[in-house]
């Protein structure tokens, strides 16, 4: 599929200022820059792979197409003189991209296919101009593109959740079914934007099927309603009327209830398990009722609510012995939700008896907005550049940080004989070999992939379900990947 985009921004705001100086500061007869973006490897790191997405959407909505005009040409320059006190911007170079191609970027983007699973350390993309009059747009672009960093991120988290839920549902009910709803994404009100909230609840959807984000919905053009919580309007003496009114308003599919508005407890035991115990009953399990705990200790508070509905409403054991409640009741955890606070709970739990299968989770700011370029250490660093006709490797190499250390050559990512997957430097890689696509070429948007598609790349394999996979450096499986991830094949 080939795209052009459209709407893109105004290119001028997608750097930070020191890069409009850029131009002047390369040594002379400069005419190819490359550069590479990756997330380093850093040892005692809490993930080992990554979920390589939402490069499709920056490219659609910034890169594609005719982004300079004439017009904005004039407002930077304006802009820029204003900002630095002083004629710095390249009109000239500009206006060359605006008479040459027409105000499309002569930039070629090659990447790992969206939904990919990556060990850190490696390329996930690689950007180079491919006319040597710009070598200058190449890292031009570098901020706009360092902002892949936060889906990858919130990918990369939401899969790790999904890692410890397929663990615990597979333990404690003997297979994975429901796992894609176990997950639900309460992030929207916590986040910094909706820019945020839409690109952040897309990157939950690659894992999960079950969110409130109602921007990330729309951003993969999915249909979903969700409910608000308007409890407290009735007030404390009708508390049973309002959840009353509820299983009126919404007598078919799931409903979930924030039922501690006042005491979880008391809710349970004679509201939902007395008063309206006829009407919960009546129920079925595609029209469950979910009954939400919203505060206190997660853990604590799930355990004596879960037993006062064993008590109001029985239970059975299912196929590996675990117990489950009716088919018409689960439970929602939403509030102190994180990667170790939900294992924790599972495997509280379980210890008590109770299968997965009772339960849903909620994620807000630990999956939307506890998160930051170091938490997968994302980097974009220039690896090789050509001059006066000829080709050099260039790197970094801190002496303070070697992790900071950086790939040299042209690059490419390869699944080696061993089927580990790995980076080649220097230019050593074989084409065939490549795993990286090329996406964007001049204007162009080459390579888009569908959700279904997304999905199916970042999908669990069943090692993943393993107790030792999730969330913690696992050393005897490092050791066999260390070469392979850390600074590529030479």
């Amino acid at each position: 599929m080939v795209s052009e985009g459209c709407d893109n921004e105004d290119w001028s705001n997608l750097l930070s200022s020191f890069q409009i100086t850029h131009y002047k500061q390369y040594p002379p007869s400069v005419s190819k820059v490359y550069s590479y973006f990756e997330c380093r490897h850093k040892k005692g790191g809490q993930y080992n792979e990554v979920v390589f997405f939402g490069l499709q959407y920056l490219l659609k909505k910034y890169l594609a197409g005719r982004v300079v005009t004439e017009e904005k040409i004039q407002e930077a320059k304006v802009f820029y003189q204003m900002h630095f006190k002083q004629s710095v911007f390249d009109e000239e170079g500009w206006r060359k991209v605006l008479e040459k191609y027409d105000g499309r970027l002569p930039i070629r983007i090659k990447a790992v296919p969206e939904g990919k699973i990556i060990p850190r350390g490696n390329v996930l993309f690689t950007v180079e101009n491919t006319d040597p009059d710009f070598f200058w747009l190449t890292n031009y672009i570098e901020t706009m593109l360092l902002q892949m960093w936060y889906p990858i991120t919130v990918a990369t988290i939401s899969r790790e959740f999904k890692k410890i839920l397929a663990k615990h549902l597979k333990a404690t009910s003997g297979s994975l079914e429901g796992l894609d709803i176990k997950l639900h994404d309460f992030g929207y009100r916590g986040v910094s934007s909706q820019e945020s909230a839409a690109l952040g609840g897309a990157a939950h959807l690659v894992n999960f099927c079950s969110t409130d984000t109602v921007a990330g919905l729309r951003f993969v053009t999915f249909c979903f309603s969700c409910l608000c919580s308007t409890i407290i309007s009735w007030g404390k003496s009708r508390e049973k009327d309002a959840y009353e009114c509820l299983l009126d308003q919404f007598p078919s599919g799931p409903v979930a209830v924030v039922s501690d508005s006042y005491d979880i407890f008391k809710a349970c035991k004679h509201i939902w398990g007395d008063k309206l115990k006829e009407r919960v009953m009546e129920r079925s399990e595609d029209s469950a009722l979910i009954i939400r705990p919203d505060s206190g200790d997660p853990a604590q508070t799930l355990i004596e609510v879960i037993k006062i509905l064993e008590e109001r409403f029985g239970c059975s054991q299912n196929s590996v012995g675990y117990k489950v409640l009716p088919s018409y009741l689960r439970i929602i955890q939403g509030d102190g939700i994180d990667l170790n606070s939900i294992n924790e709970i599972l495997e509280k739990l379980s210890n008590e008896g109770w299968s997965a299968e009772n339960l849903f989770f909620g994620c807000g700011s630990a999956l939307l907005q506890k998160i930051n370029r170091d938490t997968l250490n994302c980097a974009f660093k220039c690896s090789y550049v050509e001059t006066n006709g000829k080709g050099m490797d260039v790197y970094k190499q801190p002496v303070t940080d070697p992790s900071k250390g950086s790939k040299r050559g042209r690059l490419s990512l390869r699944r080696n004989s061993d089927g580990f997957i790995e980076t080649v430097e220097r230019g050593a890689g074989k084409p065939e070999e490549d795993m990286l696509v090329t996406v964007f070429e001049n204007g162009t948007i080459l390579q888009e992939y569908t959700l279904d598609e997304i999905r199916k790349a970042a999908q669990l394999w069943e090692e993943d379900a393993s107790p030792s996979q999730h969330n913690k450096e696992d050393n005897s499986t490092l050791e066999s990947h260390q070469k392979c991830i850390m600074n590529g094949v030479h």
